[in-house]
């Protein structure tokens, strides 16, 4: 049986377990910190206006361009490709097509590049959350 005792005031956010010593048990940890005030990641209105646009964007606009596409690029001026300037906003437009297009069927690679921008995982949970909600009540919407 083991007892959890908190310490005093001034040592908030911390408390020690102690056990019935036993010769059989090692005692791996004996403090533990008790996180009360989680980081909530928020998005910043460029970040909205980046999830808005990729709703109208396809799973095509995720590959690289082709040939033609270069070419038109290049003779007539022409850029069909709607890649962001900016990587880190970049990463944010792919998993919001990919999560406006497949839900939180996202393949690892995706999410492995988005957090290697410099995301947050719960930032990334609270982007594909908040898509998940708009698709929902877009789906509420159009039943009725």
């Amino acid at each position: 049986m083991a007892f959890l005792a908190f310490a005093e005031p001034g040592n908030a956010g911390y408390a020690r377990a102690t056990a019935p010593v036993r010769p059989s048990l090692t005692l791996v940890c004996d403090t533990v910190a008790v996180d009360t005030e989680e980081e909530r990641p928020v998005l910043t209105e460029l970040e909205r206006s980046v999830i808005g646009i990729a709703r109208q964007d396809g799973l095509a606009t995720l590959r690289q361009p082709g040939r033609l596409s270069r070419w038109l690029e290049l003779v007539f001026g022409v850029r069909i490709s709607p890649r962001l300037a900016d990587p880190k906003l970049e990463a944010l437009r792919r998993i919001a097509v990919l999560s406006w297009k497949r839900g939180y069927s996202i393949a690892s690679v995706e999410v492995k590049a988005f957090l290697a921008v410099g995301y947050s995982p719960a930032f990334y949970e609270m982007v594909v959350d908040t898509i998940a909600s708009a698709r929902q009540a877009e789906a509420r919407r159009s039943r009725r």
